[in-house]
């Protein structure tokens, strides 16, 4: 180990001196650093272009989270993760396993909503029967039509009145970006109050498990590594997997 750090000095030097000696090398030219100062643009339709490229890129960035909080995957997501801590199972399944699964049940949920963003919206703008406009107004219809059948009325209320948006007469009236927030609050609280649901048995068995321990005199011992197997045994006994998505599917209808 000794050696081969001696050795590397001595290397470097020499590859230091064989650099610098080539000719090739010695007589090129500096590196010039570009210039990238700002400028005023030389027309107006130069800067307007320059500032839609900007927004479209801070749009892009930010269209993910932006489309999944429009969506089911909130809920699904948030329940998974209530899942797996109510079974104390810490990191498995792993948080990509659930992601995953619960972008494909979010695929699977939203399916005819983005059909009939397909069919009233992409085909025509592809084919070029509407203009830009014309597409986000037809896809946010669909989309939100969904929003508002999972939305309490009482958080809708509540963004018309942070907006101080005029109320309503109907749900065309609403504006998207007032649904969006509503919804978004709507799907947390039954994403908890369903998380709490799934709690109930597995507290069950820790409860039954830590007075066994205790009766027995067996306070060494950690409750969580006799009830662990016993959750797990139910889970898979009662199909868990299958009951929890089930549940989540029917609470979309």
């Amino acid at each position: 180990m000794n050696g081969s750090r001696r050795m590397i000095g001595p290397a470097l030097l020499a590859g230091a001196v064989i650099f610098f000696l080539t000719p090739d090398v010695a007589s090129a030219a500096p590196l010039e650093i570009p210039d990238l100062g700002i400028t005023a643009a030389a027309e107006p339709g130069a800067a307007l272009q320059t500032m839609q490229i900007l927004l479209l890129l801070t749009v892009l960035a930010i269209a993910p989270a932006f489309l999944l909080l429009c969506t089911a995957f909130t809920r699904i997501a948030v329940v998974l993760g209530f899942l797996r801590t109510a079974m104390g199972t810490q990191q498995l399944p792993p948080t990509q396993v659930l992601l995953g699964l619960a972008l494909f049940l979010t695929v699977a949920v939203m399916a005819p909503t983005f059909q009939e963003i397909n069919a009233t919206a992409i085909e025509p703008y592809s084919r070029g029967e509407i203009t830009q406009t014309e597409f986000f107004e037809r896809a946010a219809v669909p989309l939100k039509e969904f929003m508002l059948k999972q939305t309490r009325e009482q958080d809708l209320a509540l963004m018309l009145e942070i907006s101080d948006a005029p109320a309503p007469e109907g749900p065309e009236d609403v504006s998207f970006w007032t649904v969006v927030p509503a919804f978004a609050i709507s799907e947390l609280r039954t994403a908890f109050t369903m998380g709490f649901l799934l709690f109930l048995p597995f507290v069950i068995i820790d409860f039954i498990v830590a007075s066994t321990l205790m009766s027995m005199g067996m306070m060494m011992v950690p409750p969580i590594m006799i009830s662990l197997p016993f959750k797990i045994l139910l889970f898979v006994l009662v199909d868990g997997w299958h009951l929890v998505v089930e549940s989540l599917f029917q609470s979309f209808l």
